[in-house]
């Protein structure tokens, strides 16, 4: 597995927010291209065991090579959502889960996934580009409302109801097939700025991939498993890469953290009050004071311990 292609997101510091344990059994439920499952095996013992997931074709390939060379290892294939499901139903318990959400490198280096809006490949933007409507489908069918209440929410785009009522009249001469068919009709709404320097397409780009892979839904159904999955005393470590994924993972540790509000005319007493599930550990940690991923500079990594 040549690391070098892609270096994974705050990975010193994920592994030991999870605090392995030499025999212990962890999940690292985004699995990408294995940066930190391979840390997290450097810490186990023969008697550790690791379990993976991705529903990313080629992720599944890496894993499936790191798991016939490893015993310890187990690979999920499939959504997280739907693993950690199956995994609950199944009885499973974890001493850590990970979670690294959002794109990884090498998705969005490669033309024919879609993600990028500097490269000029098909408009895909599936994590699994073997199920699913694909970006072009939607664009090319959905209404101006729709298009524009995508783009506000998921990409937090000022311009979100002159760029969908673009991209409606342009496709009426021609249906949108290509990365860089969409970024000419954004740029027509969204001028290049030598004071901004993202990419005028940067928040659409964004927007479309969170809606077609459910990414927001997928966090919010999957965190709540996660803690379902841990043992006492277990960590759970979630990386966001923007604002509307840390900002569910900051709420979901936060209403876990506190006991569950009582009527105050009612006794507080173990059978009517609720107690935490979790305790925060330490403050936020940021990837641009620590990683030299310039993708990744704003990953932020909240950690939690189940009580």
């Amino acid at each position: 597995m040549n690391q070098s292609l892609h270096q994974s997101v705050l990975l010193g510091q994920a592994v030991e927010a999870l605090a392995v344990k030499s025999d212990g059994r962890y999940l690292d439920a985004t699995f990408g291209r294995g940066g930190h499952s391979q840390m997290i095996l450097s810490v186990l013992s023969e008697n550790g065991r690791l379990d993976v997931v991705d529903c990313d074709p080629e992720a599944i390939a890496v894993a499936e090579t790191l798991a016939a060379a490893d015993a310890r290892v187990t690979l999920h294939p499939g959504s997280f959502e739907q693993v950690l499901t199956t995994l609950l139903a199944n009885n499973n318990e974890f001493d850590g889960i990970l979670f690294d959400f959002g794109v990884s490198s090498p998705q969005i280096d490669q033309a024919e996934r879609g993600f990028s809006f500097q490269q000029d490949g098909p408009l895909d933007m599936r994590m699994d580009n073997q199920s699913g409507m694909t970006a072009a489908e939607w664009l090319n069918a959905a209404s101006a409302d729709e298009m524009k209440r995508v783009f506000w929410r998921y990409g937090e785009e000022k311009n979100a109801g002159r760029i969908a009522r673009e991209i409606v009249a342009s496709r009426e001469e021609a249906q949108l097939k290509t990365t860089f068919d969409l970024v000419e009709v954004v740029k027509k709404v969204n001028r290049p700025s030598y004071k901004d320097k993202k990419n005028p397409a940067t928040r659409v780009f964004q927007a479309i991939r969170i809606f077609i892979n459910d990414e927001l839904g997928q966090v919010e159904r999957v965190l709540p498993l996660s803690v379902d999955l841990l043992k006492s005393g277990g960590r759970l470590v979630v990386i966001s890469f923007h604002s509307l994924e840390d900002r569910l993972a900051k709420r979901f540790m936060r209403k876990q953290s506190l006991p569950e509000k009582v009527d105050r005319r009612m006794p507080v007493i173990p059978e009517n009050a609720k107690q935490p599930d979790l305790k925060i550990l330490g403050k936020p940690i940021k990837a641009v004071d620590h990683d030299e991923n310039i993708r990744a500079r704003s990953a932020i990594m909240r950690v939690a311990e189940k009580i």
